[in-house]
């Protein structure tokens, strides 16, 4: 993980809060919180984020490959990352229109609403805080949380299969297929292996070796962790660590 990056758990619950910059209230380039330490590499999270920058406040949709960000979007940022499924009802839009994106907020809510919210944390002491207090706005003006959505996302991050998910939560394969697309941007089976090579690489940063690590998030060997790494990652799971 870059130096420069710092997370908390944010108040909003099932959020965090990440700064990444020279500044303390500096952010990645798309959503700090995956970075996979090679160079800025996003790593794809099921997760979507609210970006702020001086003068500009954008979304990350969930991504289904590895982001490098390009020179606009170097920061520094701070960004308030949502849990798998929570992004869409904050931010009034499905999932799947924002996968692999980055758009501006004005792009998504009406601009001078927008203006006036990237001018308050612009002028605020501390514009982590400052974001976090607008996603806490966002959410208590949204319609409540789907409990099945959160099953689905607990169920898969669990490794459960998608078969169990679907059983457990009384869904058919399409319905979960949609919904899925609606709440985290991809379908189950594309959230599943996100999940899994997320809960792969902690393993593999605490230091769990990679056959170990291989086995005990269920892929069939250390080869096929590295396979999905690469192509999920673009690189090699050494370079991830």
């Amino acid at each position: 993980m870059p130096t420069d990056y710092a997370e908390r758990a944010s108040r909003l619950p099932g959020a965090v809060l990440w700064t990444k910059g020279a500044s303390p209230a500096g952010g990645g380039a798309g959503d700090g919180g995956s970075d996979g330490g090679a160079d800025g590499l996003v790593l794809p999270d099921g997760c979507m984020d609210l970006l702020w920058s001086e003068g500009r406040l954008l979304v990350a949709g969930p991504d289904t490959r590895a982001f490098r960000p390009g020179p606009g979007l170097r920061g520094p940022w701070t960004g308030i990352r949502f849990r798998p499924g929570a992004g869409p009802l904050l931010l009034g839009v499905p999932a799947y229109e924002l996968r692999d994106r980055r758009v501006e907020l004005a792009d998504l809510r009406p601009a001078a609403e927008v203006r006036r919210l990237t001018g308050r944390i612009d002028a605020a002491a501390d514009p982590a805080v400052a974001l976090e207090e607008l996603a806490l706005h966002l959410a208590a003006a949204a319609r409540p949380e789907d409990p099945l959505v959160r099953a689905v996302a607990g169920a898969l991050a669990a490794g459960r299969s998608v078969a169990a998910t679907a059983e457990a939560v009384g869904l058919g394969a399409r319905q979960l297929h949609r919904r899925s697309l609606a709440a985290f941007g991809y379908g189950p089976k594309t959230l599943a292996r996100i999940l899994r090579l997320q809960r792969a690489l902690g393993l593999a940063r605490a230091g769990v070796p990679l056959a170990e690590t291989a086995a005990r998030t269920g892929y069939a060997d250390q080869a096929h962790l590295s396979r999905d790494v690469r192509e999920l990652a673009g690189a090699r799971v050494t370079e991830l660590l």
